[in-house]
């Protein structure tokens, strides 16, 4: 052996040489943490990284030691201030959850066990396994079907619809791809699908242009009659229908699809009925949403986020399939070195690896084990229900004012609207209503974002946020209206 790099030391480790060092700088770092999450609603909601933070964030690799203080007053220094903003009462941009304290923690205790949750008998195993049942039993869903968290719907809507692909094509897939399959396999969803759908169709082969895009109608809920049309047209072709999706809580305006008729037209057909429910999956929680959900348990497969309507940190997802056995086949893989040895008691241990993308996998069940012990089934349904009549509140401030007005109707927990007024064409009032909300979120007093319906521009406010107030949306509509007649009256260029 050639020995001429051998360490002098064979016994280094990267611990370090001071716990009591690291243990004082651990205590500061949660008193920072939390001193910021409790500061919060005095704080810009963003704010840009200014260019002298950007050029640190640019620096040469370090090579020698800096020392895990100087690193950290780095990151209070240039990191913590320039957040997304999501975490803070005023931000409700895109759908991003607000972040619970104890979530937090929750991942912290994770990092400290750091196992990678696949298989061989450990906690934290029977912990995600106990938080798919809880998952299971908080929406309806019977324990038959399997489970697994992920990170975020965006995988798990991956997951759902490899599965579906695997089991309704004619020819084994694993084995011989796509080419198994004797004819060309397509499926459905509306035109305000989540744009995850299409990166998962083009992942998995099927290309971009397998994905049928049906209209919806004047709610953005998917067209039945233009659905059943296209199935029948791509049937005659000589193509596969496979799978229908149903969103529920589109992106765009929080439309629930009509999953009952959905059910029905795959059932007929059979079709795999997958369920894109985000957030709105966990309105679910509240007893007087579900009539308007429809039957969630009539889905093939669901798929929904811990981390936006249930405020946990960043990430955790989940998604159901009602056909275990296939769920497993689809994502099952052998290997010796994957095998566990016959003196460890392994029996009755779910082995999550055969049930996703992932074999390293990280310890995602405790924060949401915690949260749920420490709030509650009744925490989270209270909550989801505040956000839902914040919406309405915020609907009915709208309509009170003389210059905003609302874009789409109100069906859950998001709110399109406008700035507006009669003399303004309609290109002029598109480019009022993108400068008000850039304007906003520069200015760092309130964050929406916008989207575009029906050819338009509008400010859109997604509420999955468990620190907002109602006040909150009174300073909202009035910063719009105060943007608005300010740019109304400035001079023209």
């Amino acid at each position: 052996m050639n020995t001429s790099h051998q360490p002098e030391n064979l016994d280094q480790t990267l611990d370090p040489e001071d716990w009591g060092e690291l243990r004082a700088l651990g205590h500061r770092i949660i008193d920072d943490l939390f001193d910021d999450l409790q500061m919060l609603r005095d704080q810009p909601v963003w704010r840009p990284v200014p260019e002298s933070s950007r050029q640190q964030l640019d620096v040469e690799l370090p090579v020698e030691p800096e020392g895990a203080t100087a690193a950290y007053e780095d990151f209070r220094r240039y990191v913590s201030p320039y957040s997304r903003g999501n975490n803070h009462p005023r931000f409700w941009g895109w759908v991003n959850g607000s972040g619970l304290p104890l979530g937090i923690l929750g991942d912290l205790l994770a990092a400290g066990m750091n196992p990678s949750v696949s298989s061989f008998e450990n906690a934290a195993n029977l912990v995600e396994e106990q938080v798919l049942r809880w998952l299971k039993q908080l929406l309806g869903f019977p324990q038959t079907f399997s489970a697994i968290l992920t990170s975020g719907s965006s995988m798990s809507n991956i997951i759902a619809l490899a599965v579906a692909r695997n089991l309704k094509a004619c020819g084994d897939l694993r084995a011989g791809g796509l080419a198994a399959s004797p004819r060309r396999l397509v499926l459905y969803g509306s035109a305000e699908s989540h744009s995850s759908i299409q990166k998962a169709v083009e992942l998995l082969g099927l290309g971009s242009e397998a994905l049928r895009r049906i209209p919806v109608d004047a709610n953005f809920r998917i067209d039945l009659a233009t659905l059943n049309a296209r199935i029948d047209a791509d049937q005659q072709a000589g193509l596969q229908p496979f799978c229908v999706i149903g969103t529920v809580g589109t992106v765009n305006t929080g439309a629930i699809d009509d999953l009952d008729q959905l059910a029905d037209i795959c059932e007929r057909r059979n079709l795999w009925l997958h369920v894109d429910g985000a957030f709105g999956a966990l309105a679910w929680l509240c007893p007087e949403m579900r009539p308007a959900i429809g039957p969630l348990q009539r889905a093939d497969s669901l798929a929904f986020d811990l981390h936006k309507w249930m405020y946990l940190p960043y990430d955790v997802g989940c998604v159901f399939v009602r056909d275990a056995a296939e769920h497993r086949r689809t994502f099952s893989t052998t290997a010796s070195y994957l095998a566990v040895a016959p003196m460890h008691h392994d029996a009755g241990v779910q082995h999550f690896a055969d049930y996703g993308i992932e074999l390293s996998r990280r310890f995602r069940a405790l924060k949401v084990w915690l949260c749920l012990k420490a709030h509650g089934a009744r925490g989270f349904e209270c909550q989801i229900r505040q956000n839902v009549w914040q919406a309405r509140y915020l609907e009915a401030r709208i309509q009170a004012q003389r210059y905003v007005q609302l874009a789409a109707p109100v069906s859950l927990n998001v709110v399109c609207f406008r700035f507006a007024s009669p003399e303004l064409s309609p290109e002029t009032t598109d480019a009022l209503n993108l400068e008000i909300v850039a304007r906003m979120q520069e200015e760092g007093v309130v964050f929406a974002s916008y989207t575009v319906l029906h050819g338009r521009p509008v400010i859109r406010v997604a509420i999955t946020n468990h620190r907002s107030r109602h006040e909150d949306f009174d300073r909202l509509v009035g910063e719009v209206v105060r943007h608005g007649k300010e740019l109304l009256m400035a001079p023209a260029a």
